[in-house]
């Protein structure tokens, strides 16, 4: 599989140098600003060797989800276009989010204090929008008629993208809860919402699952299949119909994929959500713990035999 992979398209094809330049670009704004810069914001600490590598995954996350040679498999077999899916929303922004210092955040939330956008972003910016926000795109996109027609106009899928990717973050942000902030949800409320945004991706997985028969055009109509292809290869690069139908590239049916697809979101983003969970949880009990103050099994020995 993977030999037919490397040996029918170019390089530029399999791993799209054009992005790997602008998350480049992005890194090193980062470092710029972790180090260099990092005295002109008020407050401003230290950024962790932790910090910096959860950045820098986001960043490889996101490549895998919008460019390396899982861009072109993902037209080939469903499967791999759902380990784009998980890369780019489920894993890449979180690791974004915990990469980020909080100073920096601190320091937007000033620089936009006062201005319209804020006041047209309280009514964006909340739990319930969120939530509707990425799962309601995430559904609508694997629809049949809406997948097949975003994956045959490339400007469209381009800004759907950017659409899901922004309703990731405000997804993700509840979920993190980096700053304490108006309106925050408890830790108690954080875990049930994680727990909820689980139970909103569901039907979708289900759709492609249970469904009796290949619904998407794109890996089931050659003619679908070829136009699609020939817009996400660069130009003159031919379209390799010899991949196409079950002794090309895919080792399973089309039905088999699609199957396979939905299985691999689901449970990835159950382990994931669930990891969430345990981290909400771990913050909780530290919190409470510290509010609780001292037990007698937190003083030093020395202490209780003085005492």
């Amino acid at each position: 599989m993977i030999d037919l992979l490397f040996s029918n398209f170019s390089f530029r094809a399999l791993w799209t140098p054009e992005l790997i330049l602008i998350l480049g670009v992005v890194g090193l704004l980062y470092l710029l600003l972790v180090e260099k810069w990092r005295h002109r914001f008020q407050d401003s600490t230290p950024v962790k060797v932790k910090q910096k590598i959860f950045f820098f995954l986001g960043l490889f996350m996101l490549y895998l989800g919008w460019g390396s040679p899982l861009y072109i498999a993902g037209h080939l077999m469903l499967t791999f276009h759902m380990f784009q899916m998980v890369f780019a929303y489920i894993c890449a922004v979180p690791l974004f989010i915990l990469g980020t210092p909080k100073w920096v955040f601190q320091a937007i939330g000033r620089k936009l204090e006062g201005t319209t956008f804020v006041n047209y972003a309280k009514y964006v910016f909340n739990p319930l929008v969120a939530i509707l926000w990425f799962n309601g795109m995430f559904s609508i996109y694997h629809l049949p008629v809406v997948f097949d027609t975003l994956m045959k106009n490339v400007a469209l899928h381009s800004l759907y993208e950017i659409g899901l990717l922004l309703g990731a973050f405000l997804m993700w942000w509840f979920m993190l809860a980096p700053l304490p902030m108006k309106g925050q949800l408890t830790d108690l409320r954080r875990m049930l919402y994680i727990f909820a945004n689980g139970a909103f991706l569901t039907p979708a997985c289900a759709l492609i699952i249970f469904a009796g028969s290949p619904v998407y055009a794109v890996y089931s109509d050659p003619t679908t299949w070829a136009v699609v292809m020939a817009y996400c290869l660069p130009p003159g690069e031919m379209v390799p119909y010899q991949l196409l139908g079950e002794n090309g590239f895919s080792p399973m049916s089309v039905h088999h994929d699609q199957q396979l697809a939905g299985v691999i979101m689901k449970v990835i983003q159950e382990i994931i959500y669930g990891v969430t969970i345990g981290y909400v949880f771990k913050q909780w009990v530290s919190k409470e713990k510290q509010s609780d103050g001292p037990s007698i099994s937190d003083i030093p020995v020395t202490h209780q035999i003085r005492s």
